[in-house]
């Protein structure tokens, strides 16, 4: 039986907004609410890592929210920057944040865990320091998972902020099927869309407290991929709700923990030396924790992972495909080394035949004829 139905037992009824006050502050509204019964309760983890520069914009991103009750616990992980005094002026100033100051720096996923530990409100939302969430996006998420019980996550579209100043709407693959502005998708059918990739920004996702406790933490082993495992562990227990305003706001810049991988510039991916396979290894990794640890929990799991292990295989084998383009021949033939590794099979897909025909043409071949056929491949496309 899903957690989720374990943890509840029952269906809860869905709880109003207080809509009184609407012109009101956030504190004022919140004050209303709470006079009326009638607040979500949410709590909010900002850990921080030398991101005293984005701190104080993101906390007031969360104490401007209206609609909820929130609390918010910055966990300042030994930084050496300047975190712990804007983290103290802003517990000075607003009694709902609350400052957890490491003697020596713990990692980004002991520190997660620590919030996870934390918190007790109905619902919780990890929010790195360097992101910040838009006006509306808690009350949202939470209507939805009031209105819907079965849900264990929500989350929604996203803002990439790069450091240039440029925004790119990132929308997700998720479509809205009625004239709603939300989706609810059963565990099986957001696994399904997945794949081998992670869907939702951790910025957007609002958890049930609760099953997160029920489930557990992050795993120390995923350091790269242990939000999209998270989440693949959470659809495996519940439903998903997807909201298709824009939650949230990602910042890129040089000093993310994906930049090991690959860069982000205006919406495009460029990746490092070996990021590509580094990458692909460590989404292995987290198929790999989910298929061992809920293989009992998800009707078929087996067949599913084996689809999404098939997945991974084809994007490894169009990364072997690209950096074959970019003349990486080395990169190329580990990448298809680790594609044919995951999943045997994909020697028989198209792109395995294509990737085979490039390499017996040779690289000076392929480049001279490599223009006509991105055109004959536009022309079918039209």
């Amino acid at each position: 039986m899903p957690l989720l139905s374990r943890v509840f037992g029952r269906t809860p009824s869905g709880t109003t907004r207080c809509m009184k006050g609407a012109m009101l502050s956030s504190a004022g509204q919140s004050e209303a609410c709470r006079r009326e019964g009638t607040l979500g309760r949410i709590d909010v983890i900002i850990p921080c890592y030398n991101y005293g520069r984005f701190l104080d914009h993101c906390v007031h991103s969360v104490l401007d929210q209206v609609g909820v009750d929130v609390r918010v616990l910055v966990i300042d992980d030994a930084s050496p920057d300047n975190t712990a005094e804007v983290a103290a002026a802003l517990a000075r100033e607003d009694p709902r944040v609350t400052i957890i100051r490491h003697s020596t720096n713990k990692g980004h996923i002991k520190t997660y865990n620590e919030g996870i530990e934390w918190a007790s409100a109905d619902y919780m939302l990890l929010l790195s320091a360097d992101d910040y969430l838009l006006p509306g996006a808690l009350s949202r998420a939470a209507d939805l998972m009031d209105a819907h019980p079965e849900v264990g996550f929500t989350f929604g579209n996203v803002i990439e902020l790069s450091g240039s100043g440029n925004e790119t709407p990132i929308k997700s693959i998720i479509d809205i099927t009625n004239d709603s502005d939300r989706r609810i998708l059963e565990g099986g059918e957001f696994i399904e869309l997945s794949g081998a990739d992670n869907l939702v920004a951790t910025c957007s996702a609002l958890v049930r407290t609760e099953l997160q406790k029920q489930l557990g933490g992050y795993r120390e082993e995923l350091p790269h991929t242990g939000d999209m495992e998270m989440w693949l562990r959470f659809a495996a227990h519940a439903s998903v709700g997807f909201i298709s305003a824009y939650q949230g706001v990602y910042r890129q810049h040089r000093a993310n923990m994906s930049t090991a991988y690959y860069l982000i510039s205006d919406g495009h991916l460029i990746y490092t030396k070996n990021g590509r396979l580094a990458d692909l290894q460590q989404r292995k990794s987290a198929l790999d924790c989910f298929s061992e640890h809920f293989n009992d929990v998800l009707p078929g799991c087996e067949h599913v992972c084996r689809r999404l292990y098939r997945r991974l295989s084809e994007s490894a084998v169009g990364h072997a495909s690209a950096a074959f383009n970019d003349d990486r021949m080395g990169e190329s033939r580990q990448l298809s080394d680790f594609a044919l590794a995951v999943c045997p099979e994909i020697k028989s897909s198209s792109a395995w035949v294509k990737l085979t025909c490039k390499r017996w043409m040779g690289a000076r071949t392929w480049r001279a004829v490599r223009p006509a056929a991105a055109a004959i491949r536009a022309m079918q496309r039209n």
